[in-house]
């Protein structure tokens, strides 16, 4: 991998995020993914309670976070599970068996195996399909809230967004730094 600086992030507002399923239906489509399998979900989480008391809902983007020390890449026996020069995990098709050792070994439970292919599939934030034109991933562009941002970490747009109140990353412990930023609360004057 490259300089940690010029990779690939997304980040999730969770606040903005109203549940949709829009980002997940694109994304769908976009990459050809069989009924009944995803590449990313959105959870509802809540109800919470406000400072009134009010309950309200928050939205959590479940999908791969493009680990630093990736367990998905690090048990493969065939190297077909790998960390691209943009940091993004990938998977590349053709040294795949199928062993599902990757899917085992995700503790976030973001991969499958592709019942029609045979081979492990997960986000690789559309770089095979969108990326690779030069277009956002398909969630991005289809989120009717902007509730998602995507880009290279050195950014100055990224870096205002990761520096303002509540960002956070999922991370299980002993996993490698994930690269999905989230944000829980959208205050007054916070923008993506």
């Amino acid at each position: 991998m490259n300089n940690n600086d010029k990779q690939f992030v997304m980040l999730h507002d969770e606040k903005r995020c109203i549940g949709c399923q829009a980002c997940t239906v694109a994304c769908k489509v976009i990459n050809d993914i069989p009924e009944g399998f995803s590449r990313l979900q959105v959870q509802i989480q809540g109800p919470h309670l406000d400072e009134k008391g009010n309950p309200h809902y928050q939205f959590f983007r479940v999908s791969c976070q493009h680990c630093e020390d990736a367990p998905c890449v690090s048990v493969c026996p065939t190297g077909a599970s790998f960390i691209d020069e943009n940091g993004i995990v990938q998977v590349k098709k053709i040294l795949c068996i199928g062993c599902d050792y990757c899917v085992s070994a995700c503790t976030y439970h973001v991969r499958y195996i592709n019942p029609t292919t045979h081979m492990a599939d997960k986000c690789n934030f559309c770089a095979d399909t969108r990326l690779a034109q030069g277009e956002l991933p398909a969630c991005v562009t289809v989120c009717p809230t902007d509730a998602l941002l995507f880009g290279r970490l050195d950014s100055p747009l990224v870096q205002t967004w990761i520096k303002q109140k509540s960002v956070y990353q999922f991370q299980h412990e002993n996993i490698g730094k994930p690269h999905l930023f989230r944000r829980k609360e959208c205050h007054q004057g916070d923008k993506l």
